[in-house]
């Protein structure tokens, strides 16, 4: 075998590596190839190998020094590839004859610093210096261990050490069981929970299915339930709760679940759920109708309270829970009308009981009176007379042709009208126009309001039109009484500028209605109006009439010279009465329109004093002296209007002026 080996290693021609020879009959040993870098390693080798580099070593040293000259990897491997490498036939030979040595011994190699030493006693063999075939022809006995048999006092003295090693082998056997029995109940233990994992895998994996499927559901039917499922605390609250914001919100849910469900009903879908709900839905409603009724009915009942104010009600109690009688009217329309029935008359009944009161108050206040003996054409001396004739009582005394302060009445910036108790103790004494812009102020007021609140609670449940109309019932009676208070202060009076002062406050009131939108109120304003115009035109015909009866009054004979040297240029006292008079009425007339009917009634005033100073002035006999007349009373009445603005004045002006120029001359 080892001369099969050698052969086949020189047909090759290179050694085989020395990983892969085969197994040596010698036990393995570790060797150390010279230290590298200061450190001694071991690096374990076969015995074959070991015999092969003493082998080769015999023959020739200068192979193996060559190859401890390599700096990189072992010996062996560089004196395998080293091309003086001996003949192994020849190396064969010697080591088993030819040449008697020992085992090689490797020296240190001063190149690179590594140093091989092969012992005989590394390998347990001791050959005795002599050669393979000389140690089988040698008969020198090797020593051979011989297994010798104990004694009984060998036994005994081992025995202490065997059993200490027998109790100790039980006590491992014991734990050992006992491990034994652990490992056995862990592995019983191991697989139940491997069993319950696979379980809770097996109902992780359903519930999961069962989730995805519940997730599916969900998105289908969570927006219809959520559409049409009310809280239990929204039923809770309509049915038990106080009347507030919040009721209010709860019931605007259920409103909203209420149409939700008409409108799925409406698709024609068979939904067992609908059916369900839609009774239990039908008596939540019904019981919010009962509360809503029960709430407006005591409203209701308030404002027929003494001494209440019911735009404290209107907006607290009404206007903020205004939606309860829109849900109202949706569910139940003839409940609604019954409701809104009751609170028009309840309002009728309150209206015309508060301003029956106030027209009362105001009766009480003292009026100037002004009656037909006020007119222009009578002289201060036979009004005298009929004052001290007349059962009437006068008042203070006034003047009825001058206009005074009595315009503060419409630039006042008080918007607020008088009240009873005031009205009821004024002491002072007022002309008429003081009682009508009160109580009119205070009725427009009103009204303002209660159209406002009607169209706020009322609607959308209720037209404009349908409004409008509870609007007139509610202050058909009010309203009427507002125009027997406005007859009974015009009919016998003869204040042309109180008339036109009437009719002034009429106007702005007009415009302040136009500005807040309150447009029922106008068939009031224009009735009004309709009464204050045609007496306004009356009185000027009674001052046109007093004046024509004063000029048919003066003498038409011509004086005599003794007369006419008494005669005076100087103004009548009828002229600074119409003067006084015109410049009133034109100061109140700034901003008329061409309609009114002022001016008409100017120009027939203005042309029965013309008359009248014409008439007159043909009494004085010196024609100078006429001519001065008549321009001094002209001049007079420019002056008097002279300050006055707006077109109508303008116009009067012009028209003096020119009379004036034509007698000036």
């Amino acid at each position: 075998m080892w001369l099969d080996r050698l052969s086949q290693s020189t047909q090759s021609g290179t050694p085989p590596p020395l990983s892969n020879r085969s197994y040596s009959p010698a036990p393995r040993r570790q060797t150390s190839l010279g230290p590298t870098a200061g450190q001694n390693a071991q690096r374990p080798f076969n015995l074959r190998s070991s015999s092969l580099l003493s082998v080769a070593s015999n023959d020739s040293s200068t192979s193996l020094l060559a190859s401890s000259k390599k700096t990189n990897g072992s010996g062996l491997k560089q004196s395998a590839t080293s091309p003086d490498a001996p003949n192994p036939l020849e190396v064969l030979e010697k080591v088993i004859g030819l040449e008697s040595k020992g085992l090689y011994k490797a020296s240190k190699s001063k190149a690179n610093g590594i140093q091989d030493v092969i012992e005989e006693s590394d390998f347990g063999l001791d050959f005795e210096g002599l050669g393979l075939q000389e140690l089988v022809l040698s008969e020198t006995p090797v020593e051979v261990s011989v297994h010798r048999t104990q004694t009984v006092a060998d036994y005994d003295r081992e025995k202490e050490k065997f059993e200490d090693l027998h109790r100790s082998i039980r006590a491992c056997d014991d734990v050992l069981n006992s491990v034994e029995i652990n490992l056995t109940s862990f592995q019983n233990d191991l697989a139940l929970v491997s069993a319950e994992i696979e379980t809770l895998q097996a109902r992780s994996t359903a519930l999961n299915v069962r989730l995805e499927n519940r997730k599916m559901v969900e998105n289908g039917l969570g927006p219809i339930v959520e559409e049409i499922s009310i809280a239990p605390a929204v039923v809770r609250k309509i049915v038990e709760g106080v009347i507030d914001e919040a009721w209010v919100k709860a019931l605007a849910e259920v409103e909203k679940r209420s149409k939700a469900i008409d409108a799925k009903s409406n698709e024609l879908r068979n939904i067992k759920g609908f059916k369900d709900l839609k009774p239990l839905l039908e008596n939540l409603i019904n019981k919010a109708l009962e509360r809503i009724r029960d709430f407006l009915v005591a409203q209701i009942k308030a404002l027929r309270s003494p001494n209440i104010n019911a735009q404290i009600i209107q907006q607290q109690h009404f206007i903020r829970y205004k939606d309860l009688y829109a849900f109202l009217h949706r569910h139940h329309t003839k409940l609604a009308e019954e409701i809104g029935q009751a609170y028009i008359n309840t309002m009728r009944w309150y209206f015309l009981n508060q301003f029956t009161r106030y027209q009362k108050a105001l009766e009480k206040v003292k009026l100037h009176v002004i009656d037909r003996h006020d007119v222009l054409g009578n002289d201060d001396g036979t009004r005298r007379n009929n004052i001290l004739t007349s059962s009437k009582p006068t008042g203070p005394p006034h003047d009825a042709f001058n206009l005074g302060r009595r315009i503060d009445l419409l630039k006042t910036s008080s918007q607020t009208a008088l009240s009873s108790f005031l009205a009821e103790e004024d002491k002072s004494t007022h002309y008429l126009e003081f009682p009508f812009r009160n109580f009119n102020l205070a009725l427009v007021d009103n009204a303002s309001a209660e159209y406002s609140f009607l169209t706020s609670f009322f609607s959308p449940a209720l037209s404009y039109a349908t409004i409008s109309r509870h609007f007139n019932y509610i202050f058909e009676p009010t309203f009427t009484l507002g125009q027997t208070l406005t007859k009974s202060l015009i009919n016998e009076t003869v204040d042309g500028l109180g008339l036109l002062l009437c009719v002034r406050i009429t106007q702005h009131f007009a415009f302040e209605l136009q500005r807040r939108k309150i447009p029922a109120v106008d068939g009031y304003i224009n009735g009004t109006s309709m009464l204050l115009w045609p007496r306004f035109q009356a009185i000027m015909d009674l001052h046109c009439e007093s004046i024509r009866l004063a000029a048919s009054s003066l003498s038409t004979r011509k004086p005599s010279a003794a007369e006419s040297a008494k005669q005076s240029a100087a103004p009548h006292f009828l002229t600074q009465r119409f003067g006084q008079f015109i410049s009133g009425i034109l100061a109140l007339s700034t901003e008329a329109g061409d309609d009114e009917p002022v001016g008409s009634s100017l120009g027939r005033l203005r042309n029965e004093m013309e008359a009248f100073l014409m008439k007159m002035g043909k009494g004085i006999g010196d024609a100078r002296k006429r001519e001065r007349f008549l321009y001094n009373n002209y001049s007079l009445i420019l002056t008097i209007v002279g300050d006055v603005e707006g077109k109508l004045a303008g116009e009067q002006r012009e028209h003096f002026e020119g009379l004036k120029k034509v007698f000036g001359e």
